[in-house]
C-alpha cells in the first residue's frame, strides 16, 4: 500500500520571510527560503513573485548574488559620502541613501589605489561594500562621483550686519564672509561647519554654512570645539542605549566569589569611572620567602557588551573614551560606564581577575585568571592612599592601613625592583591639569603631582597586562598587543648629534636599549637641561600602537605586553578580555566563532586613540589660552621647547602653556636653522637660540577659539639691529640675501597624558 502524500506546507507569510532573512544575513536567496519552508515547484513560482513585490515595496532589498537582506543592511554597491577623517587621515563614510530609522553604520574606506585622488570630507564615491563582521563595514572606491568643496569649522558672528566665520583652526587664514541667505539659520555664537566658496576675489574669502553644531555660550564650548573638530562620536544609537538601560546585576553562578577579599580602587579625585581594584598579601608559600600574592580585578565589561551587539558596534566605532576637564565622551553609555561596570564600594560587581604571584624581586612566577564577583571595600584617591602611607589617616583609610594598604605598598616595592632591573625608559615630563571653577571657567592650571600611589597602581596594572599577554600566548588565543618599536636609526643619529652639541655623549650600538636613554636622563636630572633633554628623548621615540603581531614594548622593556586593565574606556582591553574568556572557558562573552580581523582592528583603535589624545590636547590648549587671555602684555619666564625655521616654541614655567615667538619678531638678521642641533643662529649679530634655553617673554596674543598663544621677547640685546624683521632668510651665493616664505605657528610635540586620575597610556 503506497504512502499518502506529505501534507503541503503553507506558503510563508511576509513576516516569516523577513524573520528568516534577519536570522540568516547574507545567506537568504530564493533557493534557501524555499528549502527552509519546504515549498513545492508551484509554491516556488509564487514565492518568486512575492519576493519581487516585497523588494519593490521596500520590505526587503535585493543584493548582489541574488540574495535578499533587510532594508537596514547595506547593499554590496552604493553611493557613499565621506563624513569624516580619523586621526590618521583615513576617510570614514556613510551611505547617501538610508531609509531606516536607526543611525546609519559607519564605513571604513580602504586606502586609495595608486592614481586615485585622496578622499576628503564631503566627497561622494561609488563604492563596493563588504561586511567584515556584523555591523562593521569596509568599502573600496569604484569611482569618485563628486568632490567636496573645502570646508572650515568656526564660530558664526555678525559684524556690521554681515555674517562672519572665525575659524577654530589656528592654521586657517583670517575670517570668512557669509552672504545673506547662506547662514542656514545660524545665530551669533554658534559653532558651524561651512563650505568655502571657490573663486579669486579681493578681501575676505566667502563661505556657506552647511551645518549648525552647537551654541558656544560658555566655557564648556571649548570641549565642544575639540569634539567636533576631531569628529568624535557623541551620540549612542537607540539600540545601544536600550541595551545599557536594560542591563542589571550579575549573579554569582559559576564565578569565583571574591567578595570577602578587601579589594580597593585607587584613582584620581576627578576620575569618572572605577574599573580596576587591587589587593595584595604576603605569599604563604615557604619556597617564596618575601614574595607576594597580588590580585587585580577588572570590571567584566564583556559580560554586558557582547560581540556584534549594538553596544559593541558603538564601542568599536569610538575605540576609547575621551577625557576633557569638564566632561567625558565615554566609550560605553553611562548606565554601564558609571553603573554596572564601575567598581563602586559596597556593591557586588562582576569582574575578570588576575591572581599573580611574584618573588621578592618582583619577578612574575605564575598567574591565574578567573571570572569573579567582587565587592569593593573602598574608593580611595591617590592623595588619600599616599597620605595614609605617610601616616596621615582619615576615616576611610584608618581601618585599611595595616590589612590592605601596607601589603599593597610592600608588593609595590618588589615591583619597583623588577622595573629598575628591566631598565624602563624613565622620562620625567610634567602634565598640565586644568582646574575649573563652578561656573566652568578656568580656576588654575597646575602640574599634576606624581606620587608613589600613582606608581603603585601603574606597576600593578603593568604586571596584570604582562600576565594577560602571557596567558593568551599559552592558551593560543589571539592577542591585541600593545607594541612600541625601538627608535629609528635616523632619529638615533639626530639625537646623538644633538647630545654632542650640549656636551653629552649618547652611546650608539646595534641594539638600542632604554637604559642608554636613562643614563643621559640621570646625568641632567636636577639641572637646567633636564626639561630639554627629556623632550628631545621623547621626540626620538616611536609611537606605541595596537597590533596582533608582537614586537615587544621598547619603553617598558617587555617582550610581551597588552592592555587588560581598562575595558570600560578602551576597546583593546575588551578584546583581550574576550580572548581570555574563550581561552580559559569562562562562559559567555568570549571571542566570536568567526575570526576577528585583529590587524584591521588594531589600526582602527590606534587611530581612535591618537584622535582622542589630539582632542584632549586641543582642549587643554584652548582652556589655557582662555585662562591667559586677560594677561596679554604680562611678562613670563619660559623655556624654548622647539626650534623651527619659522620661530621658537616656548613653554611657560608657570602654567606649562605652549606658544610661538614668530621669527619675524626676533632681532633683525638672517637666521640659519639647524634641524639636528635645534638652533636658530643669526649670521650678522651671532645671536643663537637653542632648545632648552631659558627666556623671558611677553604674552602678545591669546586666542581661546583656536588655543593659539603668541609671545615676544621682553628685551632685545643692545647690539642687535632694530626689529625690521622680514622673516627667515638664507643668503644665496653671489648676491644679496633673499627672504624665504615664513612658516606658520602651531603646536609642539608633547607626551600624551593619562586619563583623569593619572593612569598613563603605555
Amino acid at each position: 500500500m503506497s504512502k499518502p502524500p506529505a501534507p503541503k506546507q503553507p506558503l510563508p507569510t511576509r513576516e516569516e520571510i523577513i524573520q528568516f532573512i534577519s536570522d540568516n544575513p547574507g545567506q537568504s536567496g530564493k533557493r534557501e527560503i524555499a528549502r527552509a519552508f519546504r515549498l513545492d515547484p508551484e509554491q516556488k513560482r509564487t514565492l518568486k513573485k512575492l519576493l519581487r513585490e516585497m523588494a519593490i515595496d521596500g520590505s526587503i532589498k535585493k543584493t548582489r548574488g541574488k540574495r535578499y537582506a533587510e532594508p537596514s543592511q547595506l547593499p554590496d554597491v552604493a553611493v557613499l559620502q565621506v563624513s569624516g577623517l580619523d586621526s590618521g587621515g583615513d576617510p570614514l563614510a556613510r551611505p547617501v541613501t538610508w531609509d531606516d530609522n536607526s543611525e546609519p553604520p559607519l564605513i571604513f574606506m580602504a586606502p586609495e589605489r595608486r592614481g586615485q585622488p585622496a578622499l576628503g570630507v564631503g566627497d561622494r564615491v561609488l563604492a563596493r561594500i563588504s561586511e567584515t563582521e556584523p555591523g562593521i563595514y569596509r568599502a573600496k572606491t569604484i569611482r569618485q562621483i563628486s568632490a567636496a568643496q573645502p570646508q572650515v569649522m568656526g564660530r558664526f558672528e555678525i559684524i556690521d550686519g554681515v555674517g562672519r566665520i572665525q575659524p577654530t583652526d589656528r592654521r586657517a587664514k583670517g575670517e570668512m564672509v557669509v552672504r545673506a541667505g547662506d547662514e542656514l539659520g545660524a545665530q551669533p555664537g554658534d559653532l558651524v561647519r561651512a563650505e568655502i566658496i571657490p573663486g579669486k576675489r579681493l578681501g575676505l574669502s566667502q563661505a556657506k554654512v552647511t551645518e549648525r553644531l552647537d551654541a558656544l555660550d560658555g566655557p564648556g564650548s571649548i570641549s565642544l570645539i575639540a569634539i567636533h573638530s576631531r569628529d568624535i562620536p557623541t551620540e549612542f544609537s537607540a539600540d545601544a542605549l536600550k541595551q545599557a538601560t536594560d542591563a542589571g546585576p550579575t549573579k554569582l553562578g559559576d564565578r569565583e566569589d571574591l567578595r570577602t577579599i578587601p579589594l580597593v580602587t585607587i584613582d584620581g579625585a576627578d576620575a569618572r569611572d572605577f574599573d580596576d581594584a587591587v589587593w595584595a598579601e604576603p605569599d604563604t608559600d615557604h619556597n617564596n620567602k618575601g614574595g607576594w600574592h597580588l590580585l587585580v580585578a577588572i570590571a567584566d565589561v564583556a559580560g554586558y557588551v557582547r560581540p556584534g551587539s549594538p553596544l559593541d558596534r558603538d564601542a568599536r566605532q569610538r575605540g576609547n573614551s575621551v577625557y576633557f576637564p569638564d566632561r567625558v565622551v565615554p566609550m560605553l553609555p553611562e548606565a554601564l560606564s558609571n553603573g554596572w561596570c564601575s567598581l563602586v564600594p559596597d556593591e557586588d560587581r562582576p569582574c575578570l581577575a588576575a591572581h599573580m604571584w611574584i618573588d621578592r624581586t618582583g619577578l612574575l612566577l605564575r598567574h591565574r585568571f578567573v571570572r569573579g564577583l567582587m565587592r569593593s571595600a573602598a574608593r580611595l584617591t591617590y592623595e588619600q592612599a599616599q597620605a595614609a602611607e605617610d601616616g596621615d589617616l582619615d576615616e576611610t583609610t584608618a581601618p585599611l592601613v595595616e590589612t590592605v594598604l601596607a601589603p599593597l605598598y610592600g608588593a609595590y616595592q618588589s615591583l619597583i625592583l623588577a622595573r629598575d632591573e628591566r631598565g624602563v625608559l624613565a622620562l620625567d615630563l610634567a602634565e598640565r591639569q586644568v582646574k575649573l571653577a563652578e561656573d566652568g571657567s578656568v580656576q588654575s592650571i597646575l602640574e599634576r603631582p606624581r606620587l608613589d600611589s600613582h606608581r603603585l597602581i601603574e606597576e600593578f596594572m603593568v604586571l596584570a597586562n604582562v600576565a594577560a599577554a602571557e596567558a593568551l600566548e599559552k592558551k593560543r588565543q589571539p592577542c591585541m598587543y600593545r607594541i612600541h618599536d625601538q627608535p629609528s636609526a635616523e632619529k638615533i643619529d639626530s639625537l646623538s648629534q644633538f647630545m654632542e652639541s650640549i656636551g653629552l655623549r649618547f652611546a650608539r650600538g646595534q641594539v638600542v636599549k632604554p637604559i642608554q636613554f636613562n643614563q643621559i636622563l640621570r646625568k641632567v636630572a636636577g639641572t637646567d637641561l633636564a626639561h630639554m633633554v627629556n623632550q628631545v628623548v621623547l621626540r626620538s621615540q616611536a609611537r606605541a600602537e595596537y597590533n596582533p603581531n608582537n614586537i615587544g614594548h621598547f619603553g617598558l622593556a617587555l617582550r610581551r605586553y597588552c592592555h587588560f586593565t581598562s575595558p570600560i574606556r578602551r576597546y583593546s582591553d575588551l578584546l583581550v578580555h574576550r580572548a581570555l574568556i574563550t581561552g580559559y572557558g569562562l562562559g559567555e562573552g568570549g571571542l566570536p566563532h568567526h575570526a576577528e580581523d585583529f590587524e584591521e582592528l588594531g589600526t582602527h583603535i590606534s587611530d581612535t586613540e591618537r584622535r582622542a589624545a589630539a582632542a584632549e590636547r586641543d582642549a587643554i590648549d584652548r582652556y589655557t589660552a582662555s585662562f591667559l587671555a586677560d594677561r596679554v602684555g604680562a611678562p613670563f619666564n619660559g623655556t624654548v621647547n622647539g626650534v623651527t625655521r619659522f620661530g621658537l616654541f616656548i613653554t611657560l614655567d608657570e602654567t606649562g602653556a605652549d606658544g610661538l615667538i614668530p621669527i619675524r619678531t626676533l632681532p633683525n638678521d638672517y637666521y640659519d636653522h639647524d634641524e639636528n642641533l635645534h638652533t636658530l643662529t643669526g649670521r650678522d649679530h651671532g645671536l643663537k637660540y637653542h632648545l632648552g634655553q631659558n627666556i623671558e617673554v611677553t604674552l602678545v596674543e591669546a586666542v581661546p577659539l583656536t588655543g593659539g598663544l603668541i609671545f615676544g621677547l621682553v628685551d632685545s640685546l643692545e647690539h642687535a639691529p632694530s626689529m625690521r624683521g622680514s622673516g627667515f632668510h638664507r643668503r644665496p651665493q653671489g648676491g644679496r640675501p633673499k627672504p624665504k616664505g615664513r612658516g606658520r605657528g602651531g603646536g609642539s610635540p608633547r607626551k600624551s597624558g593619562p586619563k583623569p586620575g593619572g593612569k598613563r597610556r603605555s
